[in-house]
């Protein structure tokens, strides 16, 4: 495979400071050389250029912290991983926090458009739900936010990115370890019409039986299936360096298995990594994780 590493120091769409790091991270896990080793071809993108926090209040409001600034970062993702969808290679970006899919699936969606008339298929693989919008969120942080905007809520600023929204429709999105959600945010998902795995139904089914349900859901009568990790969804024994850690997610089998899954499924035409925060891990575990997990996305096999 062709792969384009873009990496993404998107900070400001939450609480926690660090996760603009993420991006090294990975690359200090050596992300780049393992793909190599594994037999792909691998560009670096490099970093594309993010603002830095400044005085709060002069750049967002209480609704939609600092919704702007993540808008305009997420329609340069948008135009960078469409020229690399446009070459035949499979965007991996590197985040920085989960606000940046407002961009990299907003891209997958032109391409499906624009090569096949049909819609993407979605798999948002997260321990949150990130369907808030601005007057259900308690916080105001957008990367809570990003999944409502793709499927056509607000936040408008991140919904319109690429000209048409939506972006992805609820009959061909899935999410996957859900564990925590706010209770406005519990209406909304339900009210949706999106597919839900929860961590308890991981439990009972098992994870290969979720995945096999969750790919024929994204994979039906679409141009392939774009992959959105958030490492939150890992429980916090394998992955410490995250910004919201939620105890009884994914263990490391079934985060791999979930992986090598969607490998095996052939329908994988993006993939981001996100929410890895340094400051917070431990020797760069979590970076390490997620660098695993990539590789088993894009076809590392145990045999």
């Amino acid at each position: 495979m062709k792969v384009h590493v873009i990496g993404v120091p998107l900070d400001l769409g939450g609480n926690r400071r660090g996760v603009d790091m993420g991006p090294s991270a990975f690359r200090i896990a050596g992300l780049a050389e393992q793909l190599v080793r594994q037999g792909h071809t691998v560009v670096d993108k490099g970093d594309l250029p993010t603002p830095i926090r400044k005085r709060p209040w002069k750049i967002m409001t209480q609704r939609k912290k600092y919704v702007r600034a993540i808008a305009k970062v997420c329609a340069k993702l948008y135009q960078t991983a469409l020229e690399s969808l446009a070459e035949g290679a499979i965007p991996l970006v590197l985040g920085g926090d989960h606000s940046l899919a407002a961009g990299s699936v907003g891209a997958a969606w032109k391409w499906a458009k624009q090569t096949s008339a049909r819609p993407i298929g979605l798999l948002w693989i997260d321990a949150h739900g990130d369907m808030n919008t601005p007057a259900t969120s308690l916080s105001g942080n957008v990367h809570g936010m990003p999944l409502a905007a793709l499927l056509g809520q607000e936040p408008a600023e991140l919904a319109r990115i690429g000209g048409a929204s939506p972006k992805v429709l609820p009959e061909h999105t899935v999410l996957i370890g859900v564990r925590n959600l706010d209770e406005r945010e519990k209406i909304a998902v339900r009210n949706s019409g999106v597919h839900v795995f929860t961590m308890k139904d991981i439990d009972r089914h098992g994870i290969a039986v979720v995945m096999k349900r969750a790919l024929a859901i994204a994979g039906k009568g679409t141009a392939g299936i774009h992959v959105s990790f958030d490492m939150d969804v890992c429980d916090p024994s394998i992955a410490p360096g995250v910004g919201t850690p939620v105890k009884g997610g994914l263990d490391y089998r079934e985060a791999h298995t979930l992986m090598e899954i969607v490998a095996d499924g052939r329908l994988l035409t993006s993939l981001d990594m996100v929410e890895v925060n340094p400051t917070l891990d431990v020797r760069n575990r979590t970076a390490q994780l997620g660098t695993e997990l990539a590789l088993s996305a894009l076809g590392m096999k145990i045999l």
